[in-house]
């Protein structure tokens, strides 16, 4: 039963969740019928899925500096660049563990299924949008960031009111309840991580703005 089980969630990263991209209902119809295991999910595409938004970070910074606003970009020394991504990538897998768990957590609410993989993988699928529109990171300009990010969240909010109902096995009047609770939590979550960075740069961890 375990391998089949691993079996499983080494098949679903290879195609599954690219097809999600294009063909979302087919692609949740079928994780409905499968069992992921949730390292296999990870490891096997969620991993590096969440590479992508550091990583453009770090070459978009350290090649054009980042236009915050002022006359001139801002560049950071590569070591300082380095720790910032590295602590972005961090934060994005604490966002995806805790909102699969949340996911989970709230599904004896919803009556929905409980199963740990299928939260993670339609986590994933949900952020598969942001991270291949994280691109825009390669041209790290403010404005441009905000014009690829709106319709891209408008995306993955789609996909997520999409998905709850069919991966999860549950009515889409109650789908659409947890859906809208996970974005209020995403909402906090966001407004707090903000916060934090604020306070830190005030203190004097990561860039100089002038606050």
């Amino acid at each position: 039963m375990s391998a089949s089980v691993g079996g499983v969630g080494s098949t679903i990263h290879s195609h599954l969740f690219f097809r999600s991209l294009y063909q979302p209902a087919a692609a949740f119809g079928e994780l409905s019928r499968r069992e992921p295991a949730p390292l296999g999910v990870f490891f096997g595409h969620s991993l590096w899925l969440l590479l992508l938004p550091p990583v453009f970070a770090y070459v978009g910074g350290a090649n054009l500096g980042w236009r915050l606003g002022a006359e001139q970009p801002l560049l950071l020394p590569p070591n300082e660049l380095l720790l910032i991504s590295v602590g972005y990538f961090l934060t994005l897998v604490f966002g995806l563990f805790s909102t699969a768990l949340i996911s989970r957590w709230m599904a004896a609410t919803y009556g929905a299924n409980a199963s740990l993989g299928r939260h993670l993988a339609l986590i994933t699928m949900v952020g598969e949008p942001l991270a291949v529109a994280s691109a825009a990171h390669l041209f790290p300009n403010v404005l441009v960031q905000v014009l690829v990010l709106i319709p891209t969240l408008i995306w993955s909010m789609n996909l997520l009111y999409r998905g709850i109902p069919i991966v999860l096995e549950t009515p889409p009047e109650r789908g659409m309840l947890m859906a809208s609770s996970l974005v209020a939590w995403l909402l906090v979550a966001a407004v707090s991580l903000l916060g934090i960075s604020m306070s830190l740069w005030v203190l004097g961890v990561g860039p100089l703005l002038g606050v």
